[in-house]
């Protein structure tokens, strides 16, 4: 499975810091639990790649290619 790949699987995920100053993003799924533990540097440049993919994404989404969100033109 890669990241352009459709999947039914539902999973819930959770962000935040840990008492030992870690951060944690904590996955749950269809019997998976997966805590990932990243120093603060670490967990930064996920959200700099996190926040890289959302820009992207916008840029190839539905509302560039004149569907979704918007004046709908007449």
């Amino acid at each position: 499975m890669g990241i352009n790949s459709e999947s039914d699987i539902a999973a819930n995920i959770q962000i935040g810091p840990t008492d030992r100053g870690m951060v944690r993003i904590y996955v749950e799924g269809d019997g998976v639990e997966l805590p990932l533990d990243f120093d603060p540097d670490e967990a930064a440049e996920i959200a700099e790649e996190l926040l890289a993919a959302v820009e992207a994404a916008r840029n190839l989404g539905p509302a560039k290619q004149g569907k979704g969100k918007g004046k709908p033109r007449r």
